[in-house]
């Protein structure tokens, strides 16, 4: 009866603060020029959820109460059970909803200013067209590094994996990469790339634009994460599958080729896919090299109108085509553990 009546109580107290909520939110925001229509349908969805929470800690409270009448212990543990389940229901939805509130709250005080200063829709409306074009930038800087970086990384990891004293020298030289890209931060290492190389005026290298030097800072960074990603899935592949290869006569290459990396691609599916959406989000760090990508176009636009709103225009735009992505992630890592659970 404990946990049922505590959630009673709390979707009673979260209806009561949502009320209150609704009525003083949405007064200011019809104050403010607002139509009252979507206002009013709003605050009324808001206190149907509220009303609902309490729906659910009346019926943990009424399931208690039936639990306290069985005659039947089994019906009473039933009845039990099925109440602390509803008492905690209401208690999680309550606390959602007192999240979702409180987040309200915070972007209406004070006149709004959380408000004005990130979310201005008259200024996200006019400037989202430079903005989706300068998009673009960030969206090939990342499809041609991804791309190289695929390439790029793999080299590296079956240099890495190269057997015998033969391949020491190989060996010792991409651990050395490895070491030396994944310990310099993304930043400095684009600095380094945009700004050093057009100082040596080595033909080619010095006269690239500044995308170009993006990709290639990128590529080199990513490549060495990547490396160790391909690396674990080959020596994931068990070492019988190579001996039983190199016995049928196939060489280290061929082994490599049609025996190894089709397996081992089979379970870093996952993690090259994270490392796909870390790149993504990095792409913005290219600002730096005066790159005119997203985020720099944003930046100049919020220094002339003083407002960050064009800056959450760009967050807006990476959370789009990230969450896709990593929805995907957790499909294909599912897919990897019922595999394994399989026996597969």
């Amino acid at each position: 009866m404990g946990r049922a009546a505590t959630g009673l109580a709390v979707g009673m107290l979260t209806f009561a603060i949502v009320a209150i909520s609704v009525q003083h939110i949405g007064g200011y925001l019809v104050s403010q020029g607002w139509k009252t229509l979507p206002v009013t349908l709003v605050g009324a969805l808001c206190l149907a959820l509220a009303a609902y929470v309490v729906w659910i800690g009346g019926r943990a409270v009424a399931t208690a109460r039936a639990a306290g009448r069985a005659a039947e212990p089994t019906t009473a543990r039933a009845f039990g059970a099925l109440a602390s389940d509803l008492g905690f229901r209401a208690m999680s939805y309550a606390g959602a909803l007192l999240i979702l509130t409180a987040g309200a709250w915070f972007l209406t005080v004070n006149d709004a200013a959380v408000s004005r200063t990130f979310f201005d829709l008259s200024l996200i409306a006019a400037s989202a067209g430079k903005i989706l074009a300068a998009f673009w930038t960030n969206i090939v800087i990342f499809s041609v590094s991804w791309v190289l970086i695929l390439i790029w990384s793999l080299a590296v990891a079956i240099a890495r994996t190269l057997p015998g004293e033969a391949g020491k020298p190989i060996r010792t030289l991409a651990i050395i990469y490895g070491d030396l890209f994944r310990g310099l931060p993304a930043i400095i290492t684009i600095y380094l790339i945009g700004f050093g190389l057009p100082l040596t005026n080595l033909p080619v290298l010095s006269n690239l634009s500044s995308t170009s030097y993006a990709i290639i800072a990128l590529t080199l960074t990513y490549g060495a994460y990547t490396s160790e990603v391909y690396r674990a899935g080959i020596e994931s592949v068990h070492q019988s599958q190579i001996a039983a290869a190199r016995s049928l006569g196939l060489s280290h290459a061929r082994t490599m080729r049609y025996v190894v990396i089709p397996q081992a691609l089979r379970g870093i599916v996952p993690p090259l896919m994270n490392n796909c959406i870390s790149l993504q989000k990095d792409t913005a760090l290219v600002a730096i090299i005066g790159t005119i990508d997203a985020f720099n176009q944003s930046k100049i636009i919020a220094a002339n109108n003083f407002n960050l709103s064009a800056v959450t225009t760009v967050a807006i735009l990476f959370i789009l085509i990230t969450i896709p992505q990593a929805r995907l992630v957790d499909k294909l890592t599912e897919r990897d553990r019922r595999r394994i659970r399989s026996g597969g």
